[in-house]
């Protein structure tokens, strides 16, 4: 076999782009504002975006890629789309910002308390970040505990107290997975694998009486897309209202990309507080996170919770949220993206089988991932072996010198768009088929 390894993998000459990230790192940590878009993990030079349109998104030098990262999700009618676009630019004809409230926080709101029961009251932010941080905030008050919980391969954003590794054994003291983080800030998270309720049920045992919250992705899409089976998400469920714990959902992936109630309203399972974050913002920087009115009346000024943003209910970014969930409704678009991501699957699950070496098609709904595990595709997180992960750096290459962009991560999710045609679809399984041949 033979694998490429990162940073030795042929690619197309990116001399604007190769320009822009050696002038970037001058004055950019790293040359990037987000670590995965540095492709450290596939290596070469990353790709600097000058526009999108559609399915297609055009780097710095003119050439043209056919776009499954969808700016990480959040672009689920496609890029530059004439109703989020037109509802932009007649909310910045009359201002960026107020620092004020305005009409069309109000508007977006109602759509998001109608579209998801849980939610009676929401309140907005800048980042799905943000939203997880106010509502673990919140989830503490409310209880008077100070105990979270999370998940090992579930990514809730950036927050101290949330970037912790797991450990061996049945759940960890909250160890930091990054430097700058004080032990003391995590030392009240624990950490669970995903798919055992055995640990669940342990951890709870022992230290129930103290947990605010549990945290989950209900559907992971951070360290692969790792569907979880409903009997494990329905005793998490059980177990949280048994010991007076919250429960929150982070559908800030899931949220209005799965179905108009996300991943709740698919699994029929209602959580105490959830996050959302990417479509609510139609690819402006939005996030929210809503629950019962009960819990959200802790926050200020009706409560005593404290959370605030200058920029929150930004009048541009509202307008672009109210335009992509009208747009959703009005196009029947949760059924036309599963009908998308089925012919996807469709497409390219007998290619795969004809791989020589293993390759899996994870998908749900819009999303979907190619895992390179070589004993299957995993439920929980596991780490790539360093031959995967070659392998993915080859095929990663292989598909963008065939005008495919894919995640410059062996570990994120892709995206289907209502952009993306038959014949979008029809492309990407023809470069999937020979970058594998070229890859072996």
């Amino acid at each position: 076999m033979n694998v490429s390894r990162p940073g030795r993998t042929a690619q197309l000459p990116q001399p604007r782009s190769a320009e822009l990230y050696e002038r970037a790192c001058r004055v950019i940590p790293g040359g990037v504002n987000s670590p995965v878009r540095a492709f450290r993990a596939v290596g070469g030079t990353p790709l600097f975006i000058a526009r999108g349109s559609g399915s297609n998104i055009f780097d710095a030098d003119g050439r043209s890629y056919l776009d499954f990262v969808g700016s990480w999700g959040p672009l689920i009618a496609g890029h530059a789309h004439p109703a989020v676009v037109s509802a932009v630019q007649e909310a910045l004809a009359r201002g960026t910002t107020y620092g004020a409230p305005c009409a069309a926080e109000v508007e977006l709101a109602e759509r998001l308390v109608a579209a998801y029961p849980a939610a009676e009251q929401v309140r907005f932010v800048s980042s799905g970040t943000e939203a997880v941080m106010s509502a673990i905030r919140v989830a503490r008050a409310f209880t008077s505990r100070e105990l979270i919980v999370k998940f090992a391969g579930c990514y809730h954003g950036h927050a101290d107290h949330l970037l912790v590794a797991a450990g061996s054994g049945l759940a960890t003291l909250g160890r930091p997975a990054s430097a700058g983080v004080p032990a003391a800030f995590t030392g009240c998270t624990r950490v669970l694998p995903l798919d055992e309720e055995t640990a669940l049920e342990a951890l709870f045992a022992a230290e129930g009486p103290g947990v605010a919250a549990v945290i989950i992705e209900p559907l992971p899409a951070n360290h692969g897309l790792l569907p979880q089976r409903r009997e494990f998400l329905a005793r998490l469920r059980e177990l949280t209202r048994a010991h007076g714990a919250l429960l929150i959902f982070d559908e800030v992936i899931s949220g209005f990309r799965l179905a108009r109630g996300g991943a709740a309203e698919l699994l029929g399972i209602a959580p105490d507080l959830a996050t959302f974050g990417k479509v609510i913002g139609g690819g402006m920087p939005v996030g929210a996170f809503g629950g019962a009115r009960a819990i959200m009346a802790r926050l200020a000024p009706d409560g005593d919770t404290y959370q605030a943003g200058t920029l929150s209910g930004n009048p541009v970014a509202m307008a672009a949220g109210v335009a992509t969930l009208d747009l959703l409704s009005r196009e029947s678009a949760w059924q036309r993206l599963e009908a998308r991501g089925a012919e996807l699957e469709r497409l390219v699950k007998p290619v795969l089988a004809a791989a020589r070496f293993p390759v899996h098609l994870v998908r749900a709904g819009s999303l979907f991932w190619l895992s390179l595990h070589s004993a299957g595709a995993p439920r929980s997180a596991v780490s790539l072996t360093q031959q995967e992960a070659a392998r993915f750096a080859a095929l990663f290459h292989a598909m963008l010198e065939r005008g495919v962009y894919l995640p410059p991560s062996a570990y994120e999710t892709c995206f289907v768009s209502l952009a993306h045609s038959a014949a979008d679809l029809a492309r990407f399984t023809q470069a999937l088929r020979e970058s594998l041949a070229a890859v072996a």
